[in-house]
């Protein structure tokens, strides 16, 4: 595939200079960290309203009717996204050509699914997930037809992406499915919110770009060349639906509903951090890996950074979730919902691994070397599976869970060794950047644990009293967290605090031009360094 470093998204002047690549990252991970913040606590408040209005089995019921759609849902877009993303030139026909092959994608697989839709029933022996699989279906044609302006979006660096698109969905989705769980339409009320966010998503997204179809002229020839360098995505993304699917007949066939139910919520609350990774770092990565990939010098130095700042976030996530993930989702959940919480802290692992994955993957995107993301896709597949179903038969619904955190340590481990050699460096190097904050992850996970368990004991409490004491464990995590990091690792130290400073005078409203470019700058040090002019 031919490719250049520049997207059309800016001009040459705009992305010549590291300054004005680091200010256009830095308002993407401002914007994002924003609407992470908005859309995680609203996310957060409308699962404990649906956990408090549903029982863990009719959310079993409902992963079980979507399982078809999830899976499918990866054919739709077909890696095209991705490539539209990363393609350079004059991408109109390009963006024509993706967009059609994405509709008729979309179309054929709605289809699909409605016809699967009975084998969903036999798979789960569960009328009721058979007759969702088939109303679900309809969601994959709403989504085909996202795909082309969220790639123009990602390719500007767009912050109205971020501040629109995602708080809409967030929003349709909990107004509609906590008001219809309130009226008492059992696990319909997440059909139809599930229908509701596809729709906002849709409707959203098209009202902020500017991109219409019939602009350019669509050709087998470009879908070929797209498809060739989208297909080793598509077959990841068909990888991590197999594992998907796979968690949902083992944990729902295998055990029960309940427990399905239960491994489904643990895994959204444990993904939180995951979200975070994503939305506010490699987003952003990749079309900035992108712009750099012919210059490898900055390129290695803004991969060890992000590897550095991707850990330093995800070690405090999963540090929390080990030390608070089970009385928290017990106390605010409910008694009912106490397996989810054992499951948070045992898939704790996800924060760390899938931040090794998130980099590593968006510099083998950056780099046009894609088919080696089949390593990554046969190594998720075949020990996730295999992890899966032998912790499960020893350990039930904990198996389950421990699976997850297994599988993405060690894929996170794969990934990162087949990025090192595009970027040009040594495991010595990675393990600077990714073994300091840990330690200081584990010392304040100690800490919390203790506090809680033996002190505050927030699980026999009432609810207020118990989420008060929750608080405080967390607020003596963070601290012990940043005494310890400032230890371990004193550089990620000093610049966490520039970042805290820049984006705490950001809401602050005290901003003028001069301290904008700041924080810009302030928050993407992961590509350009603590603000100084780009290395290399």
């Amino acid at each position: 595939m031919t490719t250049t470093t520049r997207t059309d998204a800016a001009s040459p002047d705009e992305v010549g200079g590291g300054r004005s690549l680091r200010n256009r990252i830095g308002r993407v991970a401002v914007a994002s960290a924003f609407a992470l913040v908005f859309g995680e606590v609203l996310t957060l408040v409308q699962t404990i309203a649906l956990a408090r209005l549903l029982s863990p089995a009719e959310v079993g019921i409902f992963v079980s009717g979507t399982v078809i759609t999830s899976f499918l849902g990866e054919f739709v877009e077909g890696g095209l996204r991705a490539g539209l993303v990363q393609r350079g030139g004059d991408i109109r026909d390009a963006a024509e050509t993706v967009f059609w092959a994405t509709l008729g994608g979309g179309v054929l697989m709605s289809l699909g699914a409605l016809a699967a839709a009975p084998v969903v029933g036999l798979v789960f022996d569960n009328s009721t997930a058979a007759v969702i699989a088939a109303v679900t279906s309809g969601t994959l044609l709403i989504f085909s037809v996202t795909n082309v302006p969220e790639s123009m979006l990602q390719r500007a660096f767009s912050v109205k992406r971020r501040l629109i698109v995602g708080p809409s969905v967030a929003i349709a989705y909990a107004v509609v499915a906590v008001s219809l769980a309130a009226l008492g339409f059992g696990v319909w009320s997440l059909v139809i919110g599930m229908y509701a966010s596809f729709v906002a998503w849709a409707v959203s997204i098209w009202a902020i770009t500017d991109w219409r179809p019939g602009r350019g002229t669509a050709s087998i020839a470009l879908w070929r060349e797209l498809a060739r360098y989208g297909l080793p995505l598509v077959l990841g993304g068909i990888g991590a639906r197999v594992q998907n699917a796979m968690e949902t007949v083992v944990v729902g066939r295998g055990l029960t509903q309940f427990a399905l139910g239960n491994f489904r919520y643990g895994q959204r609350i444990s993904q939180m951090p995951v979200r975070a990774i994503i939305e506010i770092g490699a987003v952003s990565l990749f079309p900035a890996f992108s712009q750099m990939a012919d210059d490898r010098d900055r390129m290695k130095a803004a991969y060890l950074r992000a590897l550095r700042w991707v850990t330093v976030g995800a070690a405090a996530l999963s540090g929390l979730m080990i030390a608070l993930g089970t009385p928290a989702v017990t106390v605010v959940f409910g008694e009912p919902w106490h397996a989810a919480g054992v499951a948070v802290s045992l898939m704790a692992g996800l924060g760390v691994g899938k931040a090794l994955i998130s980099v590593g993957e968006e510099v083998i995107k950056a780099c046009d070397r894609t088919p080696l993301l089949n390593w990554y896709t046969a190594v998720e597949v075949l020990l996730g599976v295999g992890a899966l179903v032998v912790l499960v038969s020893e350990f039930r619904l904990q198996g389950a869970a421990l699976s997850l955190s297994v599988t993405a340590i060690v894929v996170g481990i794969v990934v990162t060794g087949l990025a090192i050699p595009l970027v040009g460096v040594r495991w010595t190097e990675v393990g600077r950047a990714v073994l300091p904050p840990l330690p200081a992850a584990g010392a304040a996970a100690a800490v919390a644990w203790v506090l809680d368990r033996h002190v505050l004991s927030s699980a026999d409490r009432a609810l207020v009293p118990a989420v008060l004491c929750l608080m405080a464990a967390g607020v003596a995590f963070g601290v012990v967290y940043l005494v310890a990091l400032a230890v371990c690792a004193p550089s990620s130290a000093r610049s966490l605090l520039r970042v805290v400073v820049g984006v705490s005078r950001r809401l602050l409203g005290r901003g003028t031009s001069r301290s904008d470019d700041d924080d810009a700058r302030a928050t993407s040090v992961v590509v350009d360094g603590d603000g100084g002019a780009p290395r290399g």
